[in-house]
């Protein structure tokens, strides 16, 4: 069953075949296609960037055991890349709101088990999505404390306060959001441009790739410091797909939403490996492995005590970016659930002057306002990839395998490269880091369980699909 929330009535829908608005050009929900390319990169791009590749550096060296911490970051590269071929191929054929809630769908089947699969997707959305919200602004004001001390009453406000200011900064048209997203980018890019060019002009080649003995020995427990360093590359490197959540809203999408993408994989990987070798070759790495403001460090080493500050509220910029974008992304995700019928109606409502989903922003803003007040940093991060890879990122690469079986390729605007090989290595890929994640792993397995209950619970309540007979999910004759 799918409900019009417009009409006020439920119109059956064959278990098997494709949404109706997915064949029609038109834009059903009535946002407004604003963002063009250059939006599209400078939302992934803050979003990719955010307080992550600051606040985990220290954590992947120490991982890493030293310079060849690199790896981690190159690897994360390759993984995003091949992921990047699964969002693409996706975004360009379903450019709407919610991103994966709508590959999901339609990628397992409408009528059945996407159902379950998008449900499951929106029920961890209203967890994930706050807990990437909280741990950037949770980074934020780890990184403040360099300017000044904070108490830990201090700074869970400050983290907070953070949160309610991008969503008041958010409640507006989103063309207006697309002219701030440029701003908030060239801040972050002009912070990255300028660590770089000081590392570059202070480079000491022989501190930067001081190898200690078997640094490259490949042991077992070599691949579990690499597993450890990439679970905090990989949470750097996610938001490249996050103009995917904002494909009602993209202009043009099946050009716009896989060169958005691999523009920003391409553009932020050279930024990250860049900045990395810099930071290797002013600061010690066993220097490095311990601090708490790695780059307000490096900043002092080359300039002074003024320029780190400078350099530390240049950091704050790139976050505060960061949670602008992820907290835009994910408000649309609730939105398109309820259009579709499979969520509370509630959050299918828009604004009625500035056409954005914002019962959906407040929602999420509120739960990313309580976990940045209440929890701490790597709890949010391993929290966050072991509730979004089997489900999100693992579901939606088995998906585009199922999803091409059941359309075929002609109906995709944009196909990967040597299918279906960049897939397959993406569930391998996804599979391994979910098992590196260690004991996060039975929050995320809990959080699937408790999901699946309460659609079931919403399926009987609605009499939808499984507790929908057979001759009820087939499409009526004439309709």
């Amino acid at each position: 069953m799918r409900d019009n929330l417009a009409a006020g009535e439920t119109r059956a829908v064959s278990p098997d075949e494709p949404s109706p608005e997915l064949g029609s050009g038109e834009q059903p929900s009535g946002l407004e296609r604003g963002l063009g390319l250059k939006e599209a990169v400078a939302l992934n791009m803050i979003e990719i960037v955010g307080i992550g590749p600051f606040v985990v550096t220290s954590l992947v060296i120490k991982a890493m055991g030293g310079p060849q911490a690199l790896v981690a970051w190159i690897a994360g590269a390759v993984l995003a890349t091949l992921d990047a071929f699964v969002w693409s191929e996706l975004g360009a054929a379903m450019p709407r709101a919610g991103g994966t809630y709508v590959f999901l769908r339609e990628a397992y089947g409408p009528g059945r088990w996407g159902r379950l699969m998008s449900f499951l997707f929106v029920w961890q959305t209203f967890v994930q999505a706050p807990l990437s919200i909280a741990s950037a602004s949770i980074g934020f004001a780890s990184y403040a404390a360099y300017l000044h001390p904070l108490s830990t009453f201090e700074a869970k406000a400050v983290s907070g306060g953070l949160v309610l200011f991008l969503v008041v900064l958010l409640y507006r048209r989103i063309t207006t959001i697309g002219k701030i997203s440029v701003l908030l980018w060239t801040g972050v890019v002009g912070t990255l441009l300028w660590l770089i060019w000081g590392g570059a002009s202070h480079f000491n080649a022989k501190m930067a790739f001081d190898f200690p003995p078997g640094a490259f020995s490949l042991s077992s427990v070599w691949f579990a410091g690499l597993g450890a360093a990439m679970v905090k590359t990989v949470y750097s490197y996610w938001g490249y797909y996050n103009i995917c959540h904002l494909g009602g809203e993209i202009r043009d999408p099946e050009k716009n939403i896989p060169r958005g993408i691999f523009l920003s994989i391409l553009g932020i990987t050279v930024l990250y490996l860049a900045m990395q070798i810099s930071i290797l070759g002013v600061v010690p790495w066993r220097e490095a492995q311990n601090s708490k403001f790695i780059v307000s460090t490096f900043v002092e080493r080359l300039y002074g005590a003024h320029a780190a500050q400078a350099a530390t509220w240049m950091v704050l910029w790139v976050a505060l970016a960061s949670v602008f974008s992820v907290l835009l992304g994910y408000s649309r995700v609730p939105y398109s659930a309820a259009l579709d019928g499979n969520f509370f109606p509630v959050f299918g409502r828009l604004h009625p002057t500035k056409h954005f989903p914002h019962v959906s922003l407040l929602a999420l803003g509120g739960l990313a306002f309580l976990f940045s007040v209440t929890l701490k940093l790597e709890t949010a991060i391993a929290g966050i990839l072991a509730m979004r890879l089997l489900v999100q990122f693992i579901g939606q690469a088995v998906g585009v395998i199922l999803l091409r079986r059941r359309w075929g390729s002609e109906r995709l605007p944009f196909k990967m490269w040597l299918y279906p090989v960049p897939a397959v290595l993406t569930v391998f890929g996804w599979a391994w880091l979910f098992w590196q994640t260690g004991s996060a792993r039975k929050w995320g397995l809990a959080e699937i369980a408790l999901g699946a209950l309460a659609f079931l619970i919403w399926a009987r309540t609605m009499r939808q699909w499984p507790f929908l007979k057979e001759e009820e999910a087939k499409e009526p004759e004439g309709a």
